[in-house]
């Protein structure tokens, strides 16, 4: 070591454990900063994990099934301001004080792993996805070259090749990326490049007026998309649903055709699996004989809907998907792979998504390295670091087998029509309409409206009573509940059952809550 170093007595008694530290008479300065040895305090770094790890164990695993709980702390914003500490400060803060932070972050947040909280189309704990986003956290890998993410590519192509399977393709390609409304963005833009490929180069100037078709039901994504991507909110043709929130193909045709005869060139025809409000399918088959016949590619936002083709007894549901050109699929909803776990999947398999996106950067896709650069797939992406979400899925995939994912669909749907059988039995309680998924959706009608005639003035109250019972329900912490106007009709609730830790106990503790926290409106 020839004096550069000094040798640090024993550590927590350990007596042949040693540290160096760099003597002072022989640092290195440059601009007046000591380069010799780390300036990270590891032993108190790794303490501080080990503490906080136990806390989150304490606070939030060991807790996510109990319905004794709150489903949320809740205060106001200004308060909650204060209670939090939010200020950054010139000066690091103690691991005591850090610790005492993540305890309150952790009180004062929606608990969205609880049996009760069914306010979102995701829900619940599943502890190996759980795990599995710890080890990604800690290894903090990006997905996009073999080179510097070997395992988690490799399960990335393990999970699509299955999930394209499922579809009902012999072959395809796809990509994990940040949401469902950005698999549609990168579905929308594949599309507009197979029909018009100029655009990669020379942009939209010369091209014509496209325009996309999709439900009057579908995610509000699709015109967040045609916004982005420079075609134009005003360019979304919406087709008007029947009743039951299914796009009409009737409705398609024509809407297709009259775009033709105004000199529009339509390209894209987006179906829907599992609408956001209603849960309502598209039918598929159908949408799929009229975008052969116009040459248009079909998409399908699978998001929400698309792990019923998990279950042999729903499947059927999307029937005619495997017609589709792609196909949008999170399996952090039903499936709970953890947010964000959302993955594209397309038919083409002759690089078409590497065609479209890739920059072809050369100081990370060189061409001349020691292995199969066909492994280096992040060029099919418009980001550049890439979280490994598929690995949350893989992992739950290996612990339950397919088999388990099935029963988790099988069962969510089971608590579903348990759910609507009970609010059928209930006064105060009225369906919209039968529900085809985990979309359940009801009114509470409480007891000074029930002898009411239906008119104006009964749905002007009616539509005050969701809000103020979900106002009741958040501060008393007892369950989280969503609730919408929904094209004419007014506010109602939405449950959505996903969680396998919620039991038909939670049903019925659910319309039981409802009932009493509104029934002196």
């Amino acid at each position: 070591m020839s004096g550069d170093w000094d040798r640090q007595g024993p550590v927590d008694g350990d007596t042949d454990q040693q540290e160096m530290i760099p003597s002072k008479k022989s640092a290195v300065l440059v601009d007046g900063v000591v380069l010799n040895g780390p300036t990270t305090d590891a032993k108190a770094g790794e303490k501080f994990v080990e503490e906080a790890c136990r806390l989150i164990m304490e606070e939030v695993v060991l807790k996510a099934t109990d319905v004794n709980e709150k489903v949320c702390e809740w205060r106001p914003p200004e308060q909650l301001k204060q209670l939090l500490d939010l200020e950054m400060r010139d000066s690091g803060e103690p691991p005591h004080r850090l610790l005492e932070l993540c305890r309150d972050v952790i009180r004062y947040s929606v608990k969205t792993n609880h049996p009760r909280f069914f306010n979102q189309l995701y829900a619940g704990l599943d502890y190996y996805s759980l795990v599995a986003r710890f080890m990604t956290e800690a290894l903090n890998p990006s997905v996009y070259t073999y080179e510097v993410s070997p395992v988690f590519l490799l399960v990335e192509e393990a999970v699509l090749k299955k999930m394209i399977e499922f579809i009902g393709w012999k072959e395809g390609d796809g990509i994990f990326n940040p949401g469902g409304s950005v698999s549609n963005m990168y579905a929308i833009n594949l599309a507009r490049y197979k029909y018009h490929p100029d655009i990669k180069e020379k942009g939209l100037f010369g091209l014509p007026r496209l325009i996309l078709f999709t439900s009057a039901e579908c995610h509000y994504s699709m015109k967040k998309a045609a916004s982005f991507l420079g075609i134009g909110t005003e360019n979304v043709c919406f087709v008007e649903t029947d009743g039951r929130g299914k796009m009409i193909p009737e409705e398609l045709e024509k809407k297709v055709c009259q775009a033709r005869k105004e000199g529009a060139a339509p390209f894209l025809v987006c179906a829907t699996s599992g609408t956001t409000v209603l849960g309502a399918f598209d039918p598929l088959d159908e949408i799929a004989d009229i975008c052969e016949r116009h040459s248009l590619w079909l998409h399908v936002d699978a998001s929400w809907g698309g792990s019923a083709l998990m279950s042999r007894k729903h499947r059927k549901l999307l029937h005619g998907i495997h017609r589709a050109d792609s196909v949008a699929w999170n399996p952090h909803k039903m499936l709970m792979a953890g947010i964000q776990c959302c993955a594209l999947l397309v038919k083409d398999n002759s690089d078409l998504l590497k065609e479209c996106y890739s920059a072809k950067a050369s100081y990370l896709f060189q061409q001349d390295k020691f292995y199969d650069v066909s492994y280096d797939t992040g060029d099919k992406s418009i980001q550049c670091s890439r979280r490994p979400d598929a690995f949350k899925f893989w992992m739950t995939w290996k612990a339950l087998g397919t088999l388990g994912l099935e029963e988790r669909v099988n069962r969510a749907l089971a608590l579903s029509r348990y759910l609507v059988d009970e609010i059928k039995k209930r006064e105060g309680f009225k369906l919209l309409m039968e529900p085809e998924y985990a979309n359940i959706c009801f009114w509470y009608i409480p007891p000074s409206l029930r002898e009411m005639e239906e008119g104006p003035e009964y749905w002007a109250k009616l539509n005050l009573v969701a809000p103020a019972i979900k106002e009741r329900m958040m501060k008393k912490g007892s369950l989280m509940l969503g609730y919408q106007p929904h094209r004419g009709k007014v506010n109602f609730f939405r449950q959505v059952v996903i969680s396998p830790q919620v039991s038909r106990e939670d049903m019925d503790f659910l319309l039981d809550e409802i009932d009493l926290l509104g029934r002196d409106m």
